[in-house]
């Protein structure tokens, strides 16, 4: 996988030096925010894959996000 950089440093896939350590990454529009993406395919995430068009990168985000514990 290629080398994905994060800057949310409360999250259990963030890893040293700024670096996701998460096995897959979701990253989707800002207009589906409060989806539940992992309720919803009850699977892999993001397994059923579907398309949206961002402006620029403001408007996408990480749905891979877990908080630490």
């Amino acid at each position: 996988m290629p080398e994905v950089r994060c800057s949310v440093a409360n999250c259990s896939y963030w890893a040293q030096g700024g670096k996701c350590a998460a096995d897959a990454i979701l990253v989707d529009i800002d207009a589906h925010a409060n989806r539940d993406f992992h309720a919803e395919f009850g699977s892999d995430l993001g397994e059923n894959v579907h398309k949206d068009q961002a402006a620029n990168s403001r408007a996408t985000m990480c749905h891979t996000f877990k908080e630490k514990q």
